[in-house]
């Protein structure tokens, strides 16, 4: 069995995965985040939901940071106690297993390019998750380069995730309109630097989009998320079945 499991700004949730079809084998479990998400604390919710389902094989996790070799290396949106922290390490200690840790918006890429929205896909693919900051994934015919964390690109002067993800919405409280005015703008200016040939809007405003995507005008194709909130726990267990070889 491979267990993924999503690190999140609100929840860490997982499941089991069937690496055949994609599902989740088991209905997930979620857990919340701790207020103060510390290593010690995230450390301990993750092996809270990895008892839920009892012994795995191997486990992934995603975690909202640049991973390089298990090692997080930023905290925009968590404790700052992560910053070079050797998660890989202290959470394969705590669940007694090896534990492939992945950036949390590579991991839902990797999981729609494999069974979602951009399977089979060629050229130069862009996923974005909107929801606390702005993650990406980018794909050069089905290959990732990791870590890309375009949500940090400079727009009108300050991060762009300050300006147009779901947070920033719900904080400055925007109606969908406008909103998605700033979904463009910072869509245009991805597009002026990668000249993609698909955006894959994901993260959980995906669930609405009816309510932004006619308003957004850009020269690329936009398509949403098919895997939705489950895109991170597929990753995640992708991502260990890969690095056990198999």
């Amino acid at each position: 069995m491979i267990l993924g499991i999503d690190v999140g700004g609100s929840g860490i949730k997982g499941a089991p995965v069937d690496l055949v079809t994609g599902a989740l084998a088991e209905q997930r479990h979620r857990e919340p985040t701790p207020h103060r998400s510390d290593v010690a604390r995230v450390v301990a919710t993750v092996r809270r939901v990895a008892e839920h389902f009892g012994p795995a094989e191997r486990v992934g996790v995603t975690f909202p940071s640049v991973v390089v070799g298990g090692v997080t290396k930023t905290a925009a949106n968590v404790d700052r106690s992560w910053i070079d922290a050797p998660a890989a390490e202290l959470l394969s200690a705590a669940l007694d297993r090896p534990v492939t840790v992945v950036n949390d918006a590579d991991a839902a890429g990797i999981a729609e390019m494999t069974y979602g929205a951009g399977r089979g896909r060629r050229g130069t693919v862009i996923m974005l998750t909107f929801g606390t900051g702005i993650g990406s994934a980018v794909f050069l015919d089905g290959r990732l380069l990791p870590n890309t964390e375009l949500g940090h690109l400079e727009l009108r002067g300050e991060d762009a995730e300050l300006r147009a993800s779901d947070r920033a919405r719900e904080q400055h409280d925007l109606g969908w309109d406008k909103w998605a005015r700033r979904v463009e703008e910072y869509l245009r200016h991805v597009e002026s630097l990668f000249q993609p040939d698909l955006f894959i809007i994901g993260g959980g405003v995906s669930k609405k989009a009816e309510k932004f995507f006619p308003a957004i005008d850009i020269r690329t194709p936009m398509v949403t998320a098919e895997l939705l909130n489950n895109a991170g726990i597929v990753g995640a267990a992708i991502a260990a079945h890969r690095a056990a070889g198999a």
